[in-house]
């Protein structure tokens, strides 16, 4: 089972609970639960479609540069 699919089946039970709470501020509490897991599916459907592949950098050689010596003040006198 896909993971949005997961979360959604989690939200769904956790909606069930809430429904089936007595206390206003517990069903409050498990209403914002289940909408998170919702937003958590939403996400996982987007992140199933991204093909992120990670390819290592190839090294590239360091360049050294060289500091040029800088003409003496007083010499230019």
């Amino acid at each position: 089972m896909p993971k949005g699919d997961e979360y959604r089946v989690r939200a769904a039970n956790i909606s069930a609970l809430a429904k089936r709470e007595s206390s206003s501020s517990s069903r409050a509490e498990f209403e914002h639960l289940a909408m998170a897991y919702l937003r958590l599916a939403d996400q996982a459907d987007k992140n199933a479609m991204s093909d992120i592949v990670y390819e290592t950098p190839m090294e590239r050689p360091q360049i050294q540069q060289q500091q040029q010596p800088q003409p003496d003040k007083d010499s230019s006198k």
